[in-house]
């Protein structure tokens, strides 16, 4: 690894599985100091074990405002600071929207929207002090076309694209970037509840294949790389950008 980003100190969310782990492991490969903020305290301490002294560990429940502050405050004491956020963490919920009740609707929100907010604002003076701060959030290809059954998480993937460009014009004085990515069909267990919607694993693959171009789904693996880039000062002038990754489905 060439350690693009060798000195810098990030917080991901929802990083101890899926695309989240994927990203947790580029970063310090790639020589980040890193602060991972997820529910899951058995992967949590796994993850610290495996990956060593580069890697802090933090259970938060990203629905409660002030554990999200707490995580804020022990990630900068910690690292010494903040200058990147990379708000991986999501939940997805499918269901007909006649179905779909406002509990789930809230708590979708909460998770994939409300808390990418609360991170950045409450991170704000920490992201300031380097001058050359990148936040990075996950979007999704839904958030842009939308699918049957998943009425509230495209909406809260096009919420995440609106804060995202939104927040990339208000601090981009401040010398901070804002992006997002946009997955598209990415092979891993988060994908459970659009693939039982669909009818099971067989016909999910076989819809999926008829509608990317490269002929199959993204290993998460593949996603992380793109967070690298717009985390490092590779991507200086970068912002305000929704990025795809999807094998040719948007076009």
């Amino acid at each position: 690894m060439s350690e693009r980003m060798a000195g810098k100190r990030a917080l991901i969310t929802g990083g101890v599985a899926n695309i989240g782990l994927a990203i947790v492991e580029a970063f310090v490969a790639e020589g980040a100091i890193v602060t991972v903020a997820d529910i899951d305290a058995t992967r949590g301490a796994d993850l610290e074990r495996r990956l060593g002294s580069k890697v802090k560990f933090f259970q938060t429940d990203l629905s409660k405002e002030q554990e999200i502050k707490a995580v804020i405050a022990n990630a900068a004491k910690w690292m010494g600071g903040i200058d990147t956020l990379c708000l991986n963490a999501g939940i997805q919920l499918s269901g007909k929207a006649e179905s779909f009740s406002t509990a789930d609707w809230d708590k979708v929100f909460a998770i994939n929207v409300t808390a990418n907010f609360v991170f950045v604002r409450e991170s704000l003076k920490f992201l300031r002090q380097g001058g050359k701060s990148s936040v990075v959030m996950m979007s999704s290809l839904a958030g842009k076309r939308g699918a049957p059954g998943l009425t509230a998480y495209s909406s809260s993937k096009a919420a995440v694209i609106g804060l995202a460009t939104t927040l990339a014009l208000e601090l981009a004085s401040d010398g901070i970037r804002v992006n997002a990515v946009c997955p598209g069909w990415i092979d891993t267990p988060f994908n459970q509840p659009v693939i039982n919607f669909m009818g099971g694993r067989e016909k999910q693959e076989a819809a999926a294949k008829a509608v990317i171009p490269l002929g199959r789904q993204a290993r998460a693996e593949e996603v992380a790389p793109l967070f690298v880039y717009l985390a490092s000062n590779e991507s200086s002038y970068v912002t305000a950008q929704a990025i795809n990754v999807d094998g040719g489905v948007y076009n």
